[in-house]
């Protein structure tokens, strides 16, 4: 195991994220902005005076297409998450997302007074996702079922040859129409939006006050963890044999 020192701490080199989860986040980071994009595009076309219906011009044809590809594997992408949770490793298990126990909220605590309230000497030492992130995980979970839920329910009345979407029928009527789906599936964008800006400014400020490989840790999966964590108990590593190093 290749071992560091950083800042005069001893650092232990360790296999957090899997494969499986790293092309989860990208594939899931790719297909949220085609999302996005094209979403905004749909709700504010092109004034183009034709008597087409709308899906058929090649613009709006094109967004149209690129929503619903992208919809199909943002959806397909996140149930292989949800069962994923179940048989990868401890960092991923859905027991870092939901709280179980006081000292979870504890964590919770000290995680925002060091991101909120920006006092030093407060800072917990997680390998995985720390108590408050995974609780924003867990909400935005719920968010992506809310998003599909939603996106497949207005995509129902317009698709007339695959049978998966026409199982979505049934959400306008809950949520009292198109107009009302349309809004909730909105704001829900909006949710998504301000959720990155904030994840992408935690991961490169929790980077730049841990010097843990935060970064780079979704690129190969291995992050820089103190050897004081794992001699206090408070982390035992799930990691695979690196080969050795000449």
């Amino acid at each position: 195991m290749a071992n560091g020192k950083t800042n005069g701490h001893k650092l232990r080199r360790v296999y957090v994220w899997e494969q499986p989860v790293r092309i989860y986040h990208w594939l899931n980071a790719l297909t949220i902005i085609v999302l996005i994009a094209t979403g905004f595009y749909i709700a504010s076309p092109l004034a183009i005076q034709s008597s087409k219906e709308a899906s058929q011009q090649v613009y709006n044809g094109l967004g149209t297409h690129h929503t619903f590809l992208a919809a199909y594997i943002f959806l397909f992408n996140f149930l292989f998450r949800i069962y994923w949770g179940f048989v990868g490793n401890k960092y991923a298990n859905w027991k870092q997302f939901i709280p179980t126990s006081g000292r979870f909220f504890k964590e919770m605590w000290q995680v925002f007074k060091m991101d909120i309230l920006m006092l030093r000497g407060k800072e917990h030492m997680s390998v995985g996702h720390n108590a408050m992130a995974g609780f924003i995980y867990f909400f935005t979970f719920i968010a992506f079922l809310v998003q599909c839920i939603t996106g497949f329910g207005l995509y129902a009345s317009m698709s007339t040859s695959w049978w998966f979407p026409k199982l979505f029928k049934w959400v306008p009527g809950m949520f009292g129409g198109d107009a009302p789906l349309r809004s909730v599936h909105h704001a829900t964008t909006w949710f998504f939006i301000i959720f990155t800006v904030i994840h992408v400014y935690l991961v490169f400020y929790h980077d730049y006050v841990e010097g843990r490989g935060e970064i780079s840790s979704m690129g190969g999966g291995w992050k820089f963890v103190e050897e004081e964590v794992f001699e206090k108990g408070l982390e035992v590593p799930n990691e695979p044999t690196p080969a050795k190093e000449a």
